[in-house]
């Protein structure tokens, strides 16, 4: 189990009131060698975390990944889906459906840094009392 943030939070405010480092551990729930060491470190576990900078595991699509940016580049309204569905008939052996969000996600990725550009949209907004709305009619029922 991993010692979180609020534990260690806790930790901290419960050796100021008792000054036992065993009682303060076992009040936060954690054992009284990993309190030592956050006492001793005086940080909390997100700060001690560094981002992974390498992949865990190979590409499955890298082998058809030229394939796959060339229809992206001439239909880029493919949805992932569809392109993935077609990837399993073209190979069946090599893909399976359990590999889709991971598709997804590469896709999305590949969107964002080398896909068609965004539409720019400024959406309007109506706040009301702020400028008159008319249909440019006279109104002459006072005559």
């Amino acid at each position: 189990m991993q010692t979180t943030d609020a534990q260690v939070r806790k930790l901290m405010r419960e050796i100021v009131k008792t000054g036992r480092v065993g009682e303060s551990a076992l009040r936060s729930g954690m054992s009284r060698n990993t309190a030592t060491k956050y006492l001793k470190l005086d940080k909390l576990p997100s700060e001690l975390r560094k981002p992974r900078t390498w992949r865990t595991r190979e590409d499955p699509f890298e082998a058809d990944w030229v394939w796959i940016a060339h229809r992206l580049r001439d239909a880029p309204e493919l949805e992932a889906k569809a392109l993935f569905e077609h990837l399993l008939l073209i190979h069946p052996d090599r893909y399976h459906a359990g590999q889709l969000r991971t598709f997804q996600r590469k896709l999305k990725q590949w969107r964002a840094i080398e896909g068609p550009p965004k539409e720019v949209f400024f959406a309007q907004q109506h706040r009301a009392g702020e400028a008159m709305q008319t249909d440019f009619t006279w109104p002459r029922s006072w005559e």
